[in-house]
């Protein structure tokens, strides 16, 4: 694979809301999972947590904790990404959130539809339902399955508006 078809792949990744009903291996799951442990962390300190969320119970409670967690409910399984913030205090969002895009960009190298659903204003709520200790946050919470729909690619900012050279205000239009 040149680079141009690992540019292409990148382009390529969309948020997937709707899936089929077919079940993802538990083979398939753990090699995205060992994908997701390689992703880079400050100081290499790995604080995240990976839970493989298959109860219809669970999924569904969690599938309600806010109006934009409704796909989980309709995938086959959730995988929600876990930050030990006296791990890593300072920086275990970020480096969760790197770990949550490689498990994306991993199951869509292997066909699966992801989206990435929000959850550090329900913090309490998803503890609560997971068992979580206090210093375990959950940072993102992911829909996973085999796509049913094949969203569009949605509009972006162009990079005259949003690229700054050297300073803030140095937008790329005026270099």
């Amino acid at each position: 694979m040149g680079y141009e078809d690992c540019i292409e792949f990148l382009k390529t990744r969309r948020s997937v809301r709707r899936f089929k009903s077919d079940p993802v291996s538990d083979e398939l799951i753990l090699k995205i999972l060992d994908i997701a442990r390689l992703a880079p962390s400050a100081g290499n300190r790995q604080p995240w947590e990976f839970i493989i969320v298959k109860d219809p119970g669970v999924k569904e409670k969690l599938a309600r904790v806010h109006a934009w967690t409704g796909p989980l409910g309709r995938a086959p399984l959730g995988i929600v990404v876990v930050g030990d913030k006296e791990v890593s205090p300072v920086s275990y969002q970020v480096d969760c959130a790197n770990a949550t895009m490689y498990i994306m960009l991993a199951a869509h190298a292997y066909g699966l539809g992801t989206v990435w659903l929000q959850t550090l204003r329900n913090v309490e709520d998803i503890q609560r339902i997971l068992g979580l200790p206090e210093n375990k946050v959950p940072v993102a919470l992911l829909a996973v399955g085999w796509p049913d729909e094949k969203p569009v690619a949605k509009s972006r900012k162009e990079l005259k508006d949003i690229v700054h050279v050297d300073r803030y205000g140095n937008l790329l239009k005026k270099w």
